[in-house]
C-alpha cells in the first residue's frame, strides 16, 4: 500500500471513527432517546428460529469483541506468562469458533430478512446495513485464519506484535501506521471494515447498547413481598 494512503487509512481514520463514535452516541443520548431500541422484529418470525438466531449472534459477536479488546490491549496474557505461542493459539482457537457461531447467527438474522417481506418492511436501512457490514467484517477476519494457521505452525507471531504495538501506539495518541506497511492486505481490509463500524455506530441500533442495565450487577438486592389480600 502507498505510504501516504497508509497513514491516512490507519494515522487518521482511526481517530475520525472514533470521535464520530463518541459524539455520535453523545448525540444521539441528547436528542434521540426515544430511538435507542432494537427496533425488534420478532414477533414477526418464529419464536424458535429468533431465539436460535439471536443467542448465536449475540454471542458470537460479544465474544469476539471481547477477545480483540483482552487479547490486543491488555496484558492478561503477560500477567498470566503465557508464551507467545500460546496466547495465539489460544485467539487463533477462540476467534475461529466464535466468529462461526456468530456468523451462523448473523446469516440466520439476514435470510429472515430478506425471505420474510412483513420483517423485512418492518425494518430499515441502516438495520440491513449494520448487519451486512459486520458479516462482512467477520467474514474477512475470518478469511485472516488462513494467513494466520500457517504461521502459527511455523511458530510465528510477528504480526501479533505488529498488531499490539499498532494498537498500543492509537489508544496512548502515538500512531505508527508504518508498522502495518508491509502487512498482508486482508489483514488491513479487515480492520478498515472493524473501524468503520465504529463510524457507522452512532447512526444504526447499535446504540442500543448503551443501554444494558449493567448497574444490576452491583445494586443491592432487594426484597419483594406479594401484598395479602383481605
Amino acid at each position: 500500500m502507498n505510504p501516504t494512503w497508509n497513514s491516512i487509512f490507519f494515522g487518521v481514520y482511526p481517530y475520525l471513527a472514533g470521535t464520530v463514535f463518541l459524539v455520535g452516541s453523545i448525540l444521539r443520548y441528547e436528542f434521540d432517546q426515544a430511538g435507542w431500541t432494537t427496533y425488534s422484529t420478532q414477533l414477526l418470525a418464529s419464536r424458535r428460529y429468533m431465539m436460535w438466531a439471536s443467542n448465536l449472534w449475540h454471542i458470537g459477536i460479544l465474544f469476539v469483541f471481547a477477545g480483540h479488546f483482552i487479547g490486543m490491549l491488555t496484558p492478561i496474557f503477560e500477567w498470566l506468562h503465557v508464551p507467545d505461542v500460546t496466547h495465539q493459539w489460544i485467539a487463533f482457537s477462540a476467534g475461529t469458533t466464535f466468529g462461526v457461531v456468530a456468523m451462523i447467527g448473523g446469516v440466520m438474522l439476514l435470510l429472515r430478512r430478506y425471505v420474510d417481506p412483513s420483517v423485512r418492511a418492518a425494518g430499515r436501512f441502516s438495520d440491513m446495513l449494520i448487519l451486512v457490514w459486520l458479516l462482512v467484517t467477520l467474514g474477512l477476519g475470518l478469511g485472516t485464519q488462513a494467513i494466520t494457521l500457517p504461521e502459527l505452525l511455523r511458530g510465528n507471531v510477528v504480526n501479533m506484535h505488529i498488531f499490539r504495538m499498532y494498537l498500543e501506539g492509537l489508544v496512548t495518541f502515538r500512531p505508527d501506521p508504518a508498522l502495518l506497511i508491509h502487512l498482508p492486505v486482508l489483514y488491513k481490509v479487515h480492520m478498515l471494515f472493524g473501524m468503520t463500524v465504529f463510524l457507522l455506530f452512532p447512526f444504526t441500533r447499535l446504540v442500543h447498547i448503551w443501554t444494558v442495565p449493567l448497574n444490576y450487577l452491583v445494586r443491592r438486592y432487594e426484597i419483594v413481598r406479594a401484598r395479602r389480600t383481605a
